[in-house]
């Protein structure tokens, strides 16, 4: 198997786990609970990182057919994305408790950061005209 097929992956899996253990940190320097979560910070990570890969195997086929439509697919899929996003924000924004805030806050920063990783690629995918 190619090592260059298998890197994006790769990285996208470190990056994430090293953000990872740095959002742990900040929770247990800051003390926040995350007992009361609607979901666990390992969860949205999961899921961010299962989106992310779908959306970087979804961008490396596209370039490989058709190159001029690389920006426009990134697009649809993050579109999607976002409709995901949605529905699993959607019982945070329904919800009333004291951690609410810190758990709506939690889930737009990693949709941020990973929006970013995944914009990232695309640039660098584009960049490389093979």
């Amino acid at each position: 198997m190619n090592l260059n097929k298998l890197y994006p992956f790769v990285s996208l899996l470190g990056i994430s786990f090293f953000l990872y253990l740095i959002h742990k940190m900040v929770f247990n320097a800051l003390n926040i609970d995350q007992t009361q979560f609607h979901y666990s910070l390992e969860n949205l990570y999961l899921f961010f990182l299962i989106l992310s890969a779908i959306i970087f195997q979804v961008l490396i086929i596209i370039k490989k057919k058709s190159f001029d439509n690389v920006g426009m697919s990134f697009l649809v899929v993050t579109s999607i994305k976002m409709i995901f996003c949605y529905l699993a924000l959607r019982p945070l924004l329904q919800t009333t408790s004291p951690n609410n805030p810190v758990e709506r806050i939690n889930f737009f920063i990693l949709f941020i950061v990973f929006l970013i990783i995944e914009t990232l690629f695309t640039i660098c995918l584009v960049n490389k005209k093979k």
